[in-house]
């Protein structure tokens, strides 16, 4: 067994001893009873407060804050029961034990460092880099740092989106590529980003990302730093290249993810930019109850789902526990689309959520191609942020291992993502 197995086997051990030790605090201090209380009233103030806030989101006029204060003070309530009872102590002891069994088993589940990371390849520099920058991507990252002196000085070629027209990029792209460029890149958003990466892997060119996006989840994810963009243009001088995904959408392409529903029809809406909390709370209420927005049915590999108001596709699956594309995806080289599917149509649907149930509620998938219908023939779709139309139905697949991503040879690199929770994985660690 290697050193890596054995801290792992620890790490198991450790978590287990962690879950039996919060289960027993309370019988000790509480006994059975005190326990049984503890479980109702602690159960009985999430279900309060998950079926308030579903309330908010789904009325309008005085209900909506009445539920909003429900929910509120349903938690404050439930605490000082326990303070009362002089069982906080009881509650706060548990809760930290589990904390900590969590930590220990996501130390214990965790990939190795060689199967979280994406295999890297040593090339040559470029010869004739070309470079895309959209100075006004990340409120001007590209001025402020000082992009295109930096990169011109690099030996880069640098096309600037600065002018008051729209710019065809995939064409830019493509023109420069048939000038002899042997390397594309973009300082901008994923959106832009996606577009150049087609053309380059059109063309089998190496693909450069410059971080200098708003949020630039695609940097994140290559474990590019994020924080200062001119080390991306390491890459020019002393990179290594890797083989990643690349996902299409009705022929689109998309570095991360596409999204139907509810986002989607928000960010659709032209009050979404200038107002974007009134915008949601103004119509997540009809798109929640199916009075608005097409009804959609997901087909993902040979499983069907009618109905859900959300649908969430990546470039790769994320984490366990992220549903909404805001965490990070460890590997980019899988081969598979993830797929999050949510439909909550009531109160009851809801609190089943805090189970996960799997039952018409939430699914999440991996799956390599994944087709959205819909009743009507168009419908709006988030792409890499950016809201489309397009034609139903529309199709997403993964094109495994197509973009030659070039990146510096030195970075932060990816943080591992949490795994997700298995308790016969974390018993063969521990007792195998």
């Amino acid at each position: 067994m290697s050193t890596s197995e054995r801290g792992q086997r620890w790490w198991a051990r450790a978590a287990i001893a962690c879950v039996v030790a919060a289960v027993l605090v309370p019988v000790v201090s509480a006994g059975v009873m005190g326990v049984v209380s503890l479980f109702v009233a602690g159960a009985a103030g999430a279900v309060v407060t998950v079926a308030a806030l579903y309330w908010f989101l789904t009325r309008i006029g005085v209900l909506r804050w009445v539920a909003l204060a429900v929910a509120v003070l349903a938690p404050i309530i439930v605490v000082a029961l326990f303070i009362r009872a002089n069982l906080l102590w009881v509650v706060l002891v548990a809760g930290a034990l589990s904390l900590c069994a969590v930590g220990c088993a996501h130390a214990a589940l965790r990939e190795s460092g060689a199967d979280a990371a994406v295999p890297e390849y040593s090339v040559p520099p470029p010869q004739r880099p070309f470079l895309i920058m959209n100075p006004r991507s990340g409120g001007g990252k590209v001025a402020k740092f000082d992009l295109v002196r930096k990169a011109e000085e690099l030996g880069a070629e640098v096309a600037l989106l600065d002018g008051p027209d729209l710019v065809d990029v995939t064409a830019l792209a493509r023109r420069a590529v048939a000038d002899g460029a042997d390397l594309l890149g973009v300082a901008g958003g994923d959106g832009t980003q996606a577009l150049v990466a087609a053309v380059a892997v059109e063309h089998d060119v190496p693909f450069l990302v410059i971080s200098a996006g708003t949020r630039n989840h695609f940097a994140m994810d290559l474990g590019l730093d994020r924080a200062d963009p001119t080390r991306s243009l390491d890459a020019l001088d002393d990179g290594v290249e890797l083989r990643t995904d690349l996902g299409t959408i009705n022929g689109r392409p998309f570095v991360n993810n596409a999204s139907f529903g509810v986002y989607a029809e928000i960010v659709r809406s032209p009050a979404y930019r200038d107002d974007k909390t009134a915008t949601v709370l103004a119509l997540l209420p009809d798109l929640l109850t199916g009075h608005r927005g097409p009804k959609l049915v997901a087909r993902i590999g040979a499983t069907a789902v009618a109905g859900p108001q959300a649908i969430l596709v990546s470039n790769n699956p994320y984490g366990s526990g992220d549903l909404a594309g805001l965490s990070r995806r460890t590997r980019l080289d899988r081969g598979v689309l993830g797929a999050v599917t949510l439909s909550v149509t009531s109160t009851r649907e809801a609190v089943n959520l805090l189970r996960r149930t799997r039952l018409r509620g939430l699914s999440q998938a991996t799956a390599v191609e994944l087709i959205v219908d819909a009743d009507t023939p168009e419908i709006p779709v988030g792409v890499d942020g950016e809201s489309v139309l397009l034609r139903t139905p529309v199709r997403c697949t993964i094109a495994p291992g197509a973009l030659r991503v070039r990146v510096p040879r030195t970075r932060p690199g990816v943080k591992p993502a949490a795994p997700t929770w298995d308790w016969a994985r974390l018993w063969e660690k521990a007792y195998r």
